[in-house]
């Protein structure tokens, strides 16, 4: 038996097939699979394109079904569109599968890490997150898009660095920090001379990958001691725990474990001080367990997918992911669930990485 699995980002996608014992026999890389942008048509080719290549990959017949396909992507949180899209990619290739199971890419993420319960937290070019409880009870946050939602995501950072120039260039809103070094950042990754450079860039020719590629160079600043940089991260921060509290108040459990999946988290370093604070504003007592995942979260969805044809597939936990950070509320909050102190210290070494529990002398409030 074989059986495949997808996960689908909004910039760029994974699939693997694996064998009947778990092991993965083929793979393959497609673009971003969210069919709110692309359409179900184009969505499905490309998921189409995936499955043959990851076929060809593991040596199998192009016209041989896999036993079920997983498709874990962003944007599918719809029952009646998700329907549609499993429909669609079975008229256009008959030899996909056998069976179609399509879900939203937070359960891919969350299949992959933490099967039995947890939360998942995904940062990526968007933001999105997800509460499974023991019992199988789901519950969201987020996930609306970048024009409802996307808090702490990598669109967001950059439309906030980008917002923070021009507010203080106008006088709407001064900036905390001096705004020189970001904006040199952002005029060299749009190619910009003036503020009226970049209008085309957020409305005619409008690429949401594209304008949140300027994160990862804002990133960078951030770790040479950027104030500004360092600020916004922070905020990133905060606005991805404010998630995490929302979810963490719908369980009953004392310990979560928290996959967070999404290139915003290699940047924990500086993001660490907001989401520590944050979680303490929101007086969060569950203890959170912060892991990343050490494979694809198309396993996941492949996962998934045999669980949708009543098969067990055989995984091996521990070779999935890894704890980096473990939040314990006992040394964030006293007895009465109250704030410790005022202020989180923390400085930056040489490198501008955070040590500590975070960055300079923040007040908790300024990142709620």
């Amino acid at each position: 038996m074989y059986f495949g699995g997808v996960e689908g980002g909004a910039t760029h996608s994974n699939l693997v097939i694996c064998d009947e014992s778990g092991r993965v026999v083929g793979r393959a890389k497609g673009p971003g699979t969210n069919h709110w942008t692309l359409g179900i048509d184009e969505c499905a080719n490309r998921i189409i394109a995936m499955v043959q290549a990851a076929k060809e990959d593991a040596g199998l017949p192009k016209d041989r079904p896999l036993d079920s396909l997983g498709l874990t992507l962003s944007g599918c949180e719809q029952e009646s569109s998700n329907a549609e899209l499993a429909s669609r990619v079975r008229e256009k290739d008959g030899n996909s599968a056998k069976a179609i199971y399509v879900a939203s890419d937070t359960a891919g993420s969350l299949f992959t890490g933490a099967p039995d319960g947890g939360m998942v937290l995904i940062a990526g070019t968007g933001s999105n997150a997800l509460l499974r409880t023991p019992d199988g009870q789901q519950h969201g946050c987020g996930g609306w898009g970048y024009l409802l939602g996307d808090e702490g995501s990598a669109y967001w950072i950059a439309h906030k660095a980008v917002k923070t120039v021009f507010d203080d260039v106008d006088g709407l809103q001064p900036a905390p920090h001096s705004t020189d070094r970001v904006w040199e950042v952002i005029r060299e990754h749009f190619d910009a001379d003036t503020r009226a450079d970049l209008l085309p860039h957020a409305y005619k020719h409008f690429d949401k990958s594209m304008f949140a590629g300027v994160t990862s160079k804002l990133s960078a600043l951030a770790y040479k001691g950027d104030d500004l940089s360092l600020h916004i991260f922070a905020s990133a921060g905060a606005a991805l725990a404010s998630h995490a509290a929302a979810l963490a108040s719908r369980s009953s459990a004392s310990r979560l474990r928290v996959v967070c999946v999404g290139s915003v988290w290699k940047s924990w370093d500086i993001l660490k001080p907001g989401v520590l604070k944050q979680l303490a504003n929101r007086r969060v007592n569950t203890e959170l367990e912060l892991v990343r995942l050490r494979v694809s979260s198309a396993m996941g969805a492949a996962w998934l997918a045999a669980k949708h044809v009543d098969y067990e597939l055989p995984r091996d936990d521990s070779a999935f992911c890894t704890v980096f950070y473990t939040y314990h509320p006992e040394n964030m909050l006293n007895g009465n669930g109250e704030i410790n102190g005022k202020t989180l210290n923390g400085k930056l070494n040489g490198n501008g990485i955070a040590n500590g529990n975070g960055i300079g002398n923040i007040h908790i409030n300024d990142y709620s």
